[in-house]
């Protein structure tokens, strides 16, 4: 295939030649034709991915954290302004360039890795372009087997369409039919069952539990929240669920796709929440060490600078009063004047 400027080949060829590195890899020590080559290509062509974004998703935790910090003085905004939305919108704005607050960083690893899967997707139907219908080539066994996949050459279309574990390929979906299965050279739908559902529920399993990891570190305030209520539901139960619905028509490639993300995300979570609330343990304990140190010891008063009537410290030493000074010397209330001598 070739470069096409004006399609989404900037997603395709890149995914690829990712997963063409993975490959050639496993493909040295298990075999071309392995099913569990391919399969560890797709796994770790996900955990390069995830590396690679690893910086965002920080960024993302940080960004959210920040968000459940602000919700009470978003409240109180929205308290105040609720029925200027323009007033509302300007003061929301200045909030967040206050507090170097930006809401684009919160959804960048997932609106990255939306590409990412489209072009995994879109580069596993491209090892069998067998398929009729929309978007489909249609083409004959052998002319499939001849044409490269992007990145990968004919003879790797070819040990892609032969790997397959006990009957059961990794291209194949467990409710494929038609035309499309004469380009594998073994297929067994009982094998792709037997290999799809539990790896299917597993990756349910591991997007709940993921899901329930980040609903548990939400602060109450943002736990409150409508909108964070109901999205908190969704990916507790909608996504986990869509995944297991979805499953049967997804080709075994993307169900291992999905699961390997799931398991990174899950150690991910793990890692980066134990850092950032190690890093709010050490600013609270250099916070208490700056105010033990400022502070007087224990049992001390504090100094104070007792002064005169005159203003003057009661630690200065006085000067000794002149003769001039003794004449003019006011005297005490109640005290009777000192005659002077004629």
């Amino acid at each position: 295939m070739s470069f096409d400027p004006f399609s989404l080949d900037y997603f395709y060829y890149p995914v690829s030649a990712i997963m063409w590195l993975w490959y050639k890899a496993f493909a040295a020590l298990l075999g071309p034709t392995s099913f569990f080559a391919w399969t560890l290509s797709v796994v770790f062509l996900v955990f390069s991915l995830r590396a690679i974004l690893y910086s965002p998703f920080v960024r993302q935790i940080r960004t959210t954290r920040q968000m459940q910090e602000l919700q009470p003085q978003i409240k109180a905004l929205q308290k105040k302004y609720g029925k200027d939305r323009q007033r509302l919108a300007l003061e929301m704005q200045k909030l967040q360039r206050e507090h170097g607050f930006n809401p684009v960083l919160g959804c960048l690893p997932m609106l990255a890795q939306i590409p990412v899967f489209l072009g995994l997707y879109h580069v596993l139907r491209c090892f069998n372009r067998t398929s009729t219908g929309i978007g489909q080539l249609g083409l004959s066994p052998e002319h499939n087997r001849a044409l490269g996949n992007y990145v990968f050459s004919a003879t790797d279309v070819a040990h892609f369409l032969d790997a397959n574990f006990f009957g059961a390929p990794l291209g194949a979906s467990m409710t494929q039919r038609g035309a499309s299965l004469e380009a594998f050279t073994h297929f067994s739908r009982l094998s792709v069952v037997g290999v799809g559902v539990p790896v299917m529920i597993l990756a349910g399993v591991a997007t709940y539990f993921n899901s329930r990891a980040s609903v548990a570190r939400q602060s109450p305030e943002a736990a409150a929240n409508p909108q964070t209520a109901m999205m908190n539901k969704l990916s507790l139960y909608i996504f986990p669920l869509g995944v297991v619905v979805g499953g049967p028509f997804l080709p075994l490639a993307i169900i291992f796709y999905w699961f390997a993300n799931n398991i990174w995300t899950f150690g991910q979570q793990h890692y980066v929440f134990g850092k950032l609330e190690k890093e709010e343990e050490e600013k609270k304990r250099e916070a208490i060490e700056r105010r033990a140190a400022n502070a007087p010891a224990p049992g001390a008063k504090p100094k104070r600078s007792a002064k005169n009537v005159n203003g003057s410290s009661a630690t200065e030493s006085p000067e000794a009063p002149t003769e001039a000074d003794a004449g003019n010397r006011t005297p005490r209330p109640g005290a009777k004047p000192k005659k002077r001598g004629r």
